[in-house]
């Protein structure tokens, strides 16, 4: 039974285990179906694909050949145009040349044609001035023989002829000798006249200093700058109607400046600013207070230089409205040199030159010292300075010497006094010497009295102020002689005025101000 039972067993195993060959075979075999159909459809598909690319290669080499070949056509299209356009341009230019040619060829032929005509012109003339050549030559010979024969003159006669012709140039030799004794002497009163001036001017020479058209206010602090503006700039508005001054107001620490033409003016608003600054109180009334008292004080100051000035040049017995006048030239400048100094120092060098010569070195002092007083008074009355100057004179019982001074010191009259010649010499004396004068302050400072002297020629204006160097005019209508619409037309007419009758850099601003004022007085 055991026997048996290995038996079966050994039975099962064997067929187990051909069992287990058997199936590992078809499992093998069928492993083997499955990698050889995965590697054939692997094959399929890499075969597919690189079909696929190679066709996609094959189109994009076939796109990439055409847009060669289109840039390539492309360049070659710009190159011949290119070409064409620098063909066309040479054509062009050589037109043009060919032109040019063709005009020079036929300018070169008219002037030929010209010079040949001007030669044959010249040919003509050369041959009738010969002809008239030989003309004047036979007239000549026949006028000679007919003065042969006409003459007849007698031995007497002959020698009178000859005796005139020897005085004659007798008397052009002495008169060679007389203007050579003239230029001699001219020279040597050249010599001492320049010697009595040098000496005149050497004995005296005053310093001088150059006006200017600005001046400094001192402040003890920014704040007051603010108090000088005011409310809305009413202060400062009010304060420049009043003085007629531009007063410039900027970031320099501790000054005000004060701009003005005239030093009078500006003079009068720098003490009135002063006395404002020191009193504290500012604001409109005020200023026109301050600005009122401080004109009259400076109506005696003016007084005083004049008293000043004439104690100075040793000049006594001036009358008192001729004294104030000198005292006004204090605040006149011509071409830059202040009239006052100017007429001081002309007194003194035509007392110097008249001492020199033997005169009346006082007369000439007082000469030269009333020389210029006209321009004190030129623009209240119409005419040149020396001819206003001589009436105040007159009018004043000046002697006729210091009257024809001021009339003749420019040349413009026959001279009848030998002082109007030494007055004029020391004039030119004291205005010819280096740094005197400088014409362009003259020239502007003639340009604001013209702004204004146009401005207040109007109906209605009552005043009128040149500020901002020129570049305005503030102008104070009447309030009972214009309304708003009047004072506009007449703001438009000045601006006309000055365009017609002013020459002026860049533009002029016409400011017009029309207001009424009403004062009483409680008592």
């Amino acid at each position: 039974m055991v026997l048996f039972a290995f038996q079966v067993e050994f039975v099962w195993v064997v067929v187990f285990v051909a069992a287990a060959v058997i199936l590992s075979a078809g499992t093998i075999k069928m492993m083997d179906y499955l990698r050889r159909r995965d590697a054939e459809s692997e094959a399929r598909r890499i075969l597919d694909k690189a079909n696929s690319d190679a066709a996609s290669r094959l189109k994009e080499g076939e796109l990439e050949l055409k847009e060669k070949t289109i840039q390539f056509k492309a360049e070659a299209e710009r190159e011949i145009s290119k070409s064409r356009q620098e063909i066309h341009e040479r054509e062009r230019h050589l037109d043009k040349r060919e032109d040019g040619l063709s005009q020079q060829t036929e300018q070169l032929r008219k002037q030929e044609r010209m010079v040949e005509s001007s030669q044959r012109k010249v040919a003509e003339k050369i041959e009738d001035a010969a002809r008239r050549g030989e003309e004047l030559t036979k007239l000549l010979d026949l006028q000679r023989q007919t003065l042969h024969q006409l003459s007849g003159l007698s031995q007497q006669e002959a020698s009178r002829r000859l005796l005139d012709m020897l005085d004659q140039e007798l008397t052009r030799e002495s008169g060679a000798i007389i203007m050579k004794h003239e230029r001699r002497l001219a020279e040597i009163t050249e010599a001492k006249a320049r010697d009595l001036l040098l000496t005149s001017i050497q004995r005296y020479a005053a310093a001088h200093t150059a006006e200017t058209t600005t001046s400094t206010v001192d402040i003890p602090n920014d704040e007051m700058k603010g108090r000088i503006i005011g409310r809305e700039g009413r202060n400062i508005r009010a304060f420049e109607k009043a003085t007629g001054v531009d007063v410039l107001i900027d970031d320099t620490p501790g000054i005000v400046i004060v701009s003005a033409f005239d030093p009078v003016r500006r003079e009068v608003a720098r003490l009135s600013l002063n006395k404002l600054i020191a009193d504290g109180r500012i604001h409109p009334g005020r200023i026109e207070e301050i600005v009122a008292e401080t004109q009259r004080e400076m109506e005696v100051h003016i007084q005083k230089q004049g008293e000043e000035a004439a104690q100075e040049a040793l000049v006594h017995g001036l009358h008192e409205r001729v004294i104030h006048l000198l005292g006004r030239l204090k605040f006149r400048t011509s071409y830059s040199q202040n009239v006052l100094r100017h007429s001081i120092e002309v007194s003194f060098l035509s007392g110097q030159i008249a001492e020199e010569l033997g005169m009346d070195g006082t007369l000439a002092r007082r000469c030269g010292l009333l020389h210029d007083i006209g321009k004190a008074a030129d623009h209240e009355a119409e005419g040149g300075h020396p001819k206003i100057g001589a009436e105040l004179l007159k009018r004043y019982g000046e002697r006729p010497e210091v009257i024809h001074a001021a009339l003749g010191h420019h040349d413009d009259i026959r001279l009848e006094h030998p002082y109007t010649v030494i007055v004029a010499t020391a004039d030119a004396c004291s205005a010819s010497r280096p740094g005197a004068r400088r014409e362009s302050l003259e020239r502007y400072i003639k340009r604001m009295e013209d702004l204004e002297k146009i401005a207040t020629g109007f109906a209605g204006v009552h005043q009128a102020f040149a500020i901002q160097a020129g570049r305005e005019v503030r102008v104070i209508a009447s309030a009972r002689d214009t309304t708003d619409e009047s004072a506009a037309k007449v703001c438009r007419d000045i601006a006309n005025a000055f365009e017609q009758q002013l020459t002026y850099p860049g533009e002029i601003k016409v400011t017009m101000i029309r207001e009424s004022r009403v004062t009483e007085t409680a008592r």
